[in-house]
């Protein structure tokens, strides 16, 4: 469709239905000689709802304009607002919202293989921004208290980048749905929003209570859904009625719709009951995809290794309870949460969070780091590992890597190390090392195995004198002799060193 459109229409589908638009100029010379790139960023904070098909559907409006479209999942940001949410939580509230947004994406029909990182010139913005405005930027974008942190005060300083050089946005501001009670729709306050995952009784039960007074058109969240949600997906709105008040009526422009409640002629009950079906439609496909259970917490306790998070046992009608860790410390005690009734998301990626795999310099080798590293058994392994020219410890750190077990126990700088860790490399100047990758859904314990000795057994210990032949192939794949290292789950392999050595 994209390539039937001109300059002008493609303007059109791009800033239509928003609050306001600056630099539009510059759209439009961009459209002159490209198509243009769009990035759209949501803070991981309270969980989306409904009012995020808005944003949903004016992404549909970018890529039906030919528009290269980047959604960030503004982590950095969710953790700046100081009341919002801890580090600990972000990994699995990021990978919550990752699967939202695509549920909603596909419910309204946007492809998702058409959706595809800031670099900080931190120490020239700090140069030329003064107190006073990174304050003032700050309080725009995250929650401001007596004593900011410097990174609350210097993250909205981006703000500030043309000032170094990067070419001027134009922006594209999104209005703000008003809520069911008439007010700003908002994570935060239950009775102004419908959930995502809210049930057809929970959404017939909160639509039923929302603010919609006869012919009052003002601050009417259920008006505004239509308006901006509803017209720019199906281009028509159905209002479902008895035909002794008119019967059923198709709206093919808002205005009309808008018109005529106001002068009473759509009631309120019938606009409740006709956006409770065309609200469900976009919601059934979200409820199909996610995994969610009635759960009860059978256990709570705090998590050993931080203090903000629970580690929680619960059942969920399976042979044994899941193992959950939320940050719930702050909000919940633990009384309240044990043997409480909840709503679990359950088909996530198991995600680990504060375990004991970790990553230090050794006390005693400047060139060793220290890990501890869960492998499936009681207590996570500590390793040591030379790998300090090669990687970062950042990078190193919640890495799925491969370790060779049965090897005898030697003290390196007098700490023992319990496993190696495999790694390939490349000779030269410089030398090149990186640690091979399971396949990707692999978990702490999985069995690496050689092509077509699947039941094969490990020796009780390896004996280090014997030469173990192994290599990575011109693929990137691990071998020994020639045949593929496995698991259950595919091939081991490493990013880029083809052909080198495994160690």
């Amino acid at each position: 469709m994209a390539e039937q459109l001109g300059p002008d229409d493609k303007l059109h589908l791009i800033t239509r239905n928003l609050q306001e638009v600056l630099g539009e100029d510059k759209l439009k010379q961009v459209l002159q000689e490209r198509e243009l790139k769009v990035y759209w960023g949501t803070a991981t904070t309270g969980k989306p709802h409904v009012a995020y098909f808005v944003p949903m559907s004016k992404i549909a409006d970018f890529l039906k304009a030919g528009c290269e479209v980047t959604i960030l999942f503004a982590d950095l940001h969710a953790f700046l607002d100081n009341m919002k949410a801890p580090w600990e939580l972000l990994e699995l509230r990021v990978q919550y919202y990752e699967q939202i947004i695509k549920a909603m994406l596909e419910s309204i029909g946007v492809p998702l293989d058409k959706l595809k990182e800031y670099t900080l010139d931190v120490y020239r913005l700090s140069s030329m921004v003064t107190e006073h405005d990174a304050k003032k930027a700050g309080a725009e974008v995250v929650k401001q208290v007596d004593h900011p942190l410097l990174s609350g005060l210097l993250y909205p300083g981006l703000q500030y980048l043309p000032s170094l050089g990067y070419a001027k946005r134009s922006h594209l501001m999104n209005p703000m749905v008003p809520g069911l009670t008439g007010t700003k729709m908002s994570s935060s306050e239950e009775d102004s929003k419908i959930d995502l995952l809210d049930r057809k009784e929970d959404v017939k039960k909160k639509l039923k209570k929302a603010f919609c007074e006869p012919g009052n058109v003002e601050n009417n969240g259920l008006l505004s859904f239509v308006k901006h949600v509803l017209f720019p997906l199906h281009g028509e709105f159905s209002v479902k009625r008895d035909p002794k008040f008119g019967g059923d009526k198709v709206y093919t422009v808002f205005e009309e719709v808008e018109k005529e409640f106001a002068e009473e002629l759509v009631h309120p009950g019938d606009l409740k009951a006709s956006i409770e079906v065309a609200l469900n439609k976009l919601l059934d496909p979200i409820r199909k995809k996610l995994d969610i259970r009635v759960g009860k917490v059978v256990s709570v306790e705090k998590h050993p290794d931080a203090d903000s998070l629970y580690l929680e046992k619960i059942d969920v009608g399976e042979a044994e309870p899941r193992t959950v860790v939320s940050g719930l410390v702050a909000f919940i005690s633990q009384e309240e949460l044990q043997d409480r009734m909840v709503l679990l998301l359950c088909n996530l990626k198991p995600q680990k969070m504060r375990h004991a795999a970790v990553c230090l310099h050794h006390p005693d080798a400047d060139s060793l780091y220290l890990e501890k590293i869960d492998v499936g058994e009681a207590e996570p392994r500590t390793v040591v590992s030379g790998l300090v020219a090669f990687i970062s410890q950042e990078e190193l750190q919640d890495r799925m890597v491969l370790l060779l077990c049965n090897l005898k126990p030697q003290k390196m700088r007098g700490i023992e190390s319990q496993a190696m860790l495999l790694c390939a490399s490349i000779d030269g100047e410089p030398r090149r090392v990186e640690p091979l990758d399971p396949p990707e859904g692999s978990s702490p314990g999985d069995r690496v195995f050689v092509e077509g000795y699947e039941g094969g057994k490990p020796d009780d210990k390896l004996n280090p004198k014997k030469k173990v032949d192994l290599k990575v192939s011109g693929e990137c794949v691990a071998q020994w002799k020639d045949q593929h290292l496995m698991t259950k789950l595919g091939q081991v392999t490493c990013k880029t060193l083809k052909g080198g050595n495994i160690s």
